[in-house]
């Protein structure tokens, strides 16, 4: 294994979900560096592949409860430019009554370092009634239990 891949793994390590991809041509903009509004795609895409491990999907869809994104926040480290892979980790902070914090971060395999890092709160939305809703109990054990590195798929 390569320096440059232990330093990512080291710096991903907090986070339970971390997903891998390139940097795509397309995301640079005129001044030759990753425009940023690529960040927060790659943020969304790893907030996704969060849910995605809570497996949940049929009781979003059944109870007509799910996330929402209320707020974001990027801090840029460093410029990415094509070519480049990227890790993007993403874990929970707080877990609060209607919402929860997520914590972001990207880390360039070229350079070995976080070219990024964010947060944004998610809160749980009531699609029928359209207003926000507490968070399902098992919605919160599924999230703590990822956070532990542990699978409660009851």
């Amino acid at each position: 294994m390569s320096e440059c891949s232990n330093t990512v793994k080291e710096l991903t390590r907090d986070y339970p979900v971390v997903i891998e991809m390139d940097v795509r041509w397309g995301d640079m903009d005129a001044f030759n560096h990753v425009n940023n509004v690529s960040y927060l795609r790659y943020f969304e895409s790893a907030r996704i592949a969060y849910f995605e491990a809570l497996e949940l999907a049929d009781f979003f869809g059944t109870e007509g409860v799910g996330p929402i994104l209320a707020d974001t926040y990027c801090r840029y480290k460093f410029p990415l430019t094509y070519p480049d892979r990227i890790s993007v980790g993403v874990r929970s902070g707080s877990l609060e009554e209607d919402r929860f914090t997520q914590r972001y971060i990207i880390v360039s395999h070229t350079h070995g370092r976080a070219a990024a890092t964010g947060e944004g709160t998610i809160v749980t939305f009531d699609y029928r009634a359209n207003t926000k809703s507490p968070i399902p109990d098992r919605v919160g054990r599924q999230i703590r239990a990822l956070e532990n590195g542990v699978t409660d798929k009851r």
